[in-house]
């Protein structure tokens, strides 16, 4: 019994030693039940299911500490780097060629490959703009349909955080979903200048209901928190983000999930639990971007239970329709950055 015991404390010290050493370092914080934790949740689940040693490093809003947490992370003895958003792109550009023994993984942003030595660095976007055509749709259906909470106007909402080209890409998105259903519908815009105030969003939100919105779709990551809370306060409706935010939040407020009828799912935890795992298979994913929509599970419609409550068959129909006609390639959804 003893040697069998010795034998196991040896393979669990041996498996720790040579497992893949993985730091996601994120440009924010934990807790925001959307973006952040969307990302750490891949890490979660690469911990679980294939035995990385995985770490989280939360750098914060500022961007004092991005830099120098990055190169001092790249000088230790991880072996893939995890990094999101165009604005550690910027500085991934200068560190990762210093680095090349180590592997980087950017999510939400890539690397301009004609520019530079990234041979280590593997870039994953996502096809926001397809799965915002079908949050624009559903809210553009919505606004005319007999649920309660929503009016006799066709106005409908979109608050995004910062105004940068990935969100202006959600609003692409979310326009041209709204306008093919009804051309008429009216859509009101706001951008807060932040992804980290829930009050300045709940702020924007209760000024839009007061217009006449009944549907928004909140793209504004902790701060978009305060629109949901909106849309529970005055009985309306909100489009989550990111991650499945009704199911995220039910256990602490119920109430609060009941007025999120949907969130545009973008599976950043999948696409870099499924980067993990190519990269242990030993495919060479590095040195190129890949691009994630529908067709490959990147983006989509939460469809739980308060989807199933809220939404009238036939407009789940009607996304039905959408989801295939997308699929097949019979709509094609314009991008924000098709146009710079």
């Amino acid at each position: 019994m003893k040697r069998l015991a010795v034998l196991l404390v040896f393979m669990i010290i041996l498996s720790s030693v040579f497992a893949l050493k993985v730091a996601l370092l994120l440009n924010g914080t934990l807790g925001d039940k959307s973006f952040m934790d969307s990302a750490a949740s891949g890490l979660f689940k690469a911990e679980k299911e294939l035995g990385v040693d995985g770490r989280i490093i939360e750098m914060y809003y500022d961007p004092t500490n991005w830099r120098p947490t990055l190169v001092d992370v790249s000088n230790q003895d991880c072996d893939v780097i995890i990094v999101g958003t165009f604005q550690l792109a910027a500085i991934l550009k200068d560190v990762a060629p210093e680095h090349p023994d180590k592997k980087y993984i950017l999510f939400d942003a890539t690397m301009d490959y004609s520019k530079g030595a990234f041979e280590n660095v593997y870039s994953v976007l996502y096809k926001q703009n397809e799965g915002s055509f079908l949050a624009g749709a559903l809210a553009a259906l919505l606004t005319q349909s007999n649920v309660k909470g929503i009016n006799d106007k066709k106005i409908i909402g979109f608050i995004g955080g910062m105004d940068i080209p990935v969100i202006r890409d959600f609003l692409v998105g979310y326009e041209a979903g709204a306008k093919y259903i009804d051309p008429e519908v009216e859509i009101k815009i706001a951008f807060l200048g932040t992804f980290k105030d829930p009050a300045r969003g709940k702020e924007a939100a209760l000024t839009m209901f007061r217009y006449g919105v009944d549907v928004c779709f909140a793209v504004a990551g902790r701060a978009g928190l305060g629109v949901l809370e909106a849309a529970k306060e005055k009985g309306v409706y909100a489009i989550g983000v990111d991650v499945d935010q009704a199911k995220a939040l039910e256990e602490k407020d119920p109430q609060l999930a009941s007025h999120i009828v949907t969130s545009m799912v973008k599976n950043v935890g999948l696409s870099l639990y499924r980067a993990l795992e190519r990269h242990l298979k030993g495919e060479n994913i590095y040195g190129r971007v890949e691009r994630l929509g529908i067709a490959e599970g990147g983006v989509g419609l939460a469809k739980n239970e308060y989807y199933n409550s809220i939404v009238p068959e036939d407009i789940k129909k009607k996304i039905e329709e959408l989801e295939k006609a997308l699929l097949a390639g019979k709509i094609k959804v314009p991008s924000f950055f098709e146009k710079r």
